[in-house]
């Protein structure tokens, strides 16, 4: 089942029938119909008020009017002067209430008029429209179909009362609705289509072609009428009969493309892709330089499994400019989740690249281009296409946070701060922007700029728990190098409270509580737990060993310091330092002084480590 919406726009419209996979769309200079699911929908221009009712507001002989086509006889009721008279006034104070929106009080006054006089066309429609209001389709449709008997000739009220059938599911009776509208303005293509659609939605499909053929004659052949009786015949299973008109409209217009691609696409939906190969290379031929063959050619050679020729195919279609770039770029996110193919990354990687290529105005080519880069891990290419896009338009945030992202990986922390602030001129109230420019005045060790970014930073988010964590586990260092203790400490806490499993905040609060020999147990077991977190890191290794020193646990101390010794890459002097410090209070003085000589060797110069050495004791 489906949908069908009409709206009475004249120019320029969509006409899209059908379900599922078999939805085509097509243009043309009549109303929008589309077939979605379930009801029929006709949405028109809403009629101004009706002051010609007036004309019948004065009637004051009976009245018995009848459609013969649809609804019952409405009996008018004779009127004096006065009956009419009064029946003016309710009509105009309706009117009135109405238009102040008091539409309980409209509608008492409207339901008075037909009371005093039933045959009210305007009234009729008036109410039934207050009653739409209030999804009351069955009481509109009562109305509506007692106003078309009184005046037959009104357009609008036959409109409305298609609405009224689509929303109470009475698809029977649009037939004759369509026809009626169809005797009022014959001229009009919009009320064959949607009668068309009314048979189609029926199954009556035989009917649905007669429509089309009284259409044709009105407005000539259009595409629009080709792709109504496709779908027609494929509903039918006259898939011959289908590709026929196709062939005549190709053989009538053997420079139009798009009649290749219908054909194409029909013979493709019904499993004929060795056909529709053939088709698409004779167009191909005829214009090597459209898009649209390209990436119709891509789909067949995907599903006829052949990789390489479908990548061609792409690589063809995304160097013509002129195919849009949305189309495109939602052809490469396609890829991503095939990574971390490296056939999948170095394949959205050149159609990114290409993308530039044809679409070099056009910032969104160099952030797609950025993305991919970074996919493939180019770090500084990536940040150069970044810097590009955001060249072009500086008003997408998340590419100007990908390149502070990057440079503060890179280390660059002038331009992350340059650009972090630049992004911040427009973006003032962006979180993680704020962060990021905090982090990389941190790293300058300007500790008081990162706390104020950083502060904005919390004060911005309230949700997002990572960030939260981040931010108050940056606080925490920060209040530290500014030696504030008790503000670097209930930081720390909190951050935890936003990610217990935060293993940088778990490492670095540990460490710095064992600097001061402060609740060691404390430490320990966040030590403990920054490692079942993240194993074979030699610095929680280290921090976890010096902990246990700290507490008298020398054996235990010296365990953990050789796991970190043998996963430290870097030669630190520190964890070298350390392991002497341990294998000292184990009694072994020898091990220890080697431990600290290895420790000044790898650029540990401080006088307490030199004088360890020289008078070869554990000295604080």
């Amino acid at each position: 089942m489906g949908i069908l919406r009409m709206t009475n726009d004249m120019k320029d419209k969509k006409f899209k029938y059908g379900t599922g996979k078999e939805d085509i769309a097509i243009h043309r200079n009549s109303s929008v119909l589309t077939l979605d699911s379930g009801l029929l929908i006709f949405s028109r221009r809403i009629l101004p008020v009706l002051f010609l009712a007036s004309c019948i507001l004065l009637l004051s002989f009976p009245v018995f009017a009848q459609n013969k086509s649809q609804g019952t006889a409405v009996p008018g009721k004779p009127m004096n002067d006065t009956d009419s008279a009064m029946v003016r006034q309710l009509f105009f104070s309706a009117i009135r209430e109405k238009t102040i929106e008091n539409n309980s009080l409209a509608a008492e006054f409207f339901d008075k008029v037909i009371q005093m006089d039933p045959a009210n066309d305007a009234s009729l429609y008036e109410l039934s429209n207050l009653k739409k209001l209030k999804n009351d389709y069955e009481g509109a449709q009562g109305l509506l179909e007692k106003a078309v008997t009184v005046n037959p000739d009104n357009e609008w009220y036959w409109v409305a009362l298609a609405d009224c059938y689509e929303k109470t599911n009475d698809f029977g009776k649009l037939e004759n609705v369509f026809n009626q509208l169809i005797r009022l303005d014959p001229d009009k293509p919009d009320y064959y289509f949607d009668e068309a659609n009314a048979y189609f939605y029926q199954k009556k499909y035989d009917e649905a072609l007669q429509v089309y053929d009284k259409l044709e004659q009105l407005i000539g052949p259009t595409d629009d009428l080709l792709a109504n009786r496709q779908k027609i015949y494929l509903k039918q299973g006259k898939v011959d009969l289908a590709a026929q008109r196709l062939e005549k409209m190709i053989e009538d217009n053997p420079d139009q493309i798009k009649y290749y691609l219908f054909l194409s696409e029909l013979y493709n939906a019904n499993n004929f892709a060795d056909k529709a190969l053939k088709v698409l290379q004779t167009a191909e031929k005829i214009n090597p330089n459209s898009g649209l063959v390209h990436l119709a050619l891509a789909d067949i050679y995907r599903d006829k499994k052949d990789y390489e020729a479908c990548f061609n195919q792409l690589t063809l279609a995304f160097a013509v400019p002129e195919l849009d770039i949305d189309q495109k770029i939602k052809i490469i996110g396609g890829y991503l989740p095939k990574f971390p193919d490296p056939n999948a990354k170095a394949s959205a990687l050149e159609l990114s690249r290409i993308l530039t290529v044809a679409h070099p105005g056009d910032a969104r080519a160099y952030a797609v281009y950025g993305d991919m880069l970074l996919q493939n891990e180019k770090m500084k290419d990536a940040e150069a296409m970044y810097q590009k896009s955001i060249a072009l338009n500086n008003q997408v945030y998340e590419v100007q946070e990908q390149l502070v992202r990057i440079e503060i990986g890179d280390n660059d922390l002038d331009g992350a701060i340059k650009d972090g602030e630049n992004a911040l001129s427009f973006f003032p109230n962006q979180a993680w922007m704020n962060y990021l420019v905090g982090v990389a005045w941190l790293q300058k060790k300007d500790y008081n700029k990162a706390l104020s970014y950083v502060k904005n930073a919390t004060s911005l988010e309230f949700q997002d728990k990572d960030l939260l964590s981040q931010s108050y586990s940056t606080l925490g260092d920060c209040y530290h190098d500014l030696k504030d203790i008790k503000n670097s400490d209930a930081a720390y806490d909190k951050a935890l409270t936003y990610n217990a499993d935060n293993v940088y905040t778990l490492n670095n609060y540990a460490y710095y509580l064992s600097l001061r020999g402060e609740q060691l147990d404390k430490a320990a077991s966040m030590s403990k737990h920054s490692n079942d977190l993240q194993p074979n890191n030699a610095s929680f290794e280290d921090t976890y060993a010096w902990i246990l020193f700290k507490q008298k646990d020398y054996n235990g101390a010296k365990q953990w310091m050789e796991k970190a010794l043998a996963d430290d890459k870097t030669n630190s002097p520190v964890k070298s330092e350390h392991y002497g410090d341990i294998m000292f209070y184990l009694g072994n003085v020898d091990a220890a002084v080697e431990s600290w000589k290895k420790a000044k060797a790898n650029g540990d110069q401080s006088p307490v480590l030199e004088r360890k050495i020289n008078e070869r004791k554990y000295t604080e």
